[in-house]
């Protein structure tokens, strides 16, 4: 083992498979572990580098090796992707993993404190619980409309929608339909209250985050995006705004050859929830964008005379981004555009 200079790990639940090489890049370790056995293989281990796919458990086990010394590489697994071999197994996999590691240009993701994964955690919760209310919402207006009970969208059509089918008589809404439409309003205020409660937190979590607080400044950005950015994003693994707002997905999609460039799309990569923010933030902002309003951005309204409303939105979702960079980086508060001659 003496020989050893990088270990790769492709992790599972119970079983993980370790790739090793030496300073020439051949193999001299291939080998599976139980999660006990991997324990004791890299306590007695001395100091490397160890390299992993960036995943869900990824940043426990890199915690964990950095407490021993080890020396922790974290790949987004689209890089890996393209060095495993012809038919895919986890020796494989692990094999590409250390491969990619070998690349200079390959880009790393930090390793995450418990103390910032548990932050960001009590978000992925309230996102989760918001799915849920629009699933039951959608469940209980689409049984309503068998009926023949339809309402207008929003809180206030729902709560006319809950009471028409309290009050209506029996041969309209059969009892077992009543009852049936009764549970998913009750999971739906279940649902609203946990809703309120991590809100509560959510607001004491904003007032403890002065990044988070300065970022609640920019036009279309709230208080659950500025909490999104500021505890998803380290601005230091980028070296500026424009590979920020790359990195989100907000930038076209390129498909040049021969010389000859040709731009799609917006590429979609990246974090989907904070590129789904930054947009409905932005389209926000174009709803209200209006030249006889104080402190709207010229660079916008001109925009808006010269481009569709949803390509404007991701345009200023892209700025959004490369100011939260430049904030984050720099410490500054956010200066608003000064308004046109």
């Amino acid at each position: 083992m003496n020989d050893l200079t990088r270990v790769a790990i492709d992790t599972s639940k119970s079983v993980f498979t370790l790739h090793g090489v030496d300073a020439a890049g051949h193999a001299v370790l291939r080998r599976n572990l139980r999660r006990g056995q991997l324990e004791a293989f890299f306590e007695k281990l001395p100091a490397i580098e160890v390299v992993l796919e960036a995943c869900g458990g990824s940043h426990h086990w890199g915690r964990w090796l950095m407490q021993r010394g080890h020396r922790v590489r974290l790949i987004p697994p689209q890089y890996v992707k393209p060095f495993v071999k012809r038919g895919k197994n986890d020796r494989n996999d692990a094999e590409a993993i250390c491969v990619a590691a070998a690349q200079p240009s390959i880009g790393e993701v930090p390793v995450k404190s418990a103390e910032r994964q548990a932050a960001a955690m009590l978000l992925s919760v309230r996102e989760l619980l918001v799915r849920q209310r629009t699933q039951l919402v959608n469940a209980l207006r689409g049984h309503a409309t068998e009926l023949g009970l339809v309402a207008p969208v929003g809180n206030k059509g729902l709560a006319r929608l809950q009471g028409e089918i309290a009050t209506a008589d029996d041969e309209r809404v059969p009892p077992a339909a009543k009852q049936a439409l009764a549970m998913l309003g009750k999971e739906i205020d279940r649902i609203e209250a946990r809703t309120a409660e991590i809100d509560a937190k959510l607001k004491k979590q904003l007032a403890a985050e002065p990044l988070a607080r300065k970022l609640t400044a920019i036009p279309g950005i709230g208080p659950i995006s500025a909490l999104n950015l500021a505890l998803r994003i380290d601005a230091t693994q980028f070296k500026s705004g424009r590979h920020l707002a790359a990195w989100l997905g907000l930038v076209p999609r390129e498909r040049s050859t021969g010389g000859k460039q040709r731009l799609g799309g917006i590429s979609r990569a990246g974090n989907e929830r904070l590129r789904q923010l930054l947009v409905v933030g932005a389209t926000a902002v174009i709803q209200y964008a209006k030249p006889d309003r104080p402190g709207v951005s010229p660079w916008l309204l001109e925009l808006l005379k010269r481009r569709p409303r949803k390509l404007v939105a991701v345009a200023w979702a892209n700025k959004m981004a490369r100011i939260v960079w430049a904030m984050m980086t720099s410490g500054e508060d956010y200066r608003p555009a000064k308004a046109a001659a």
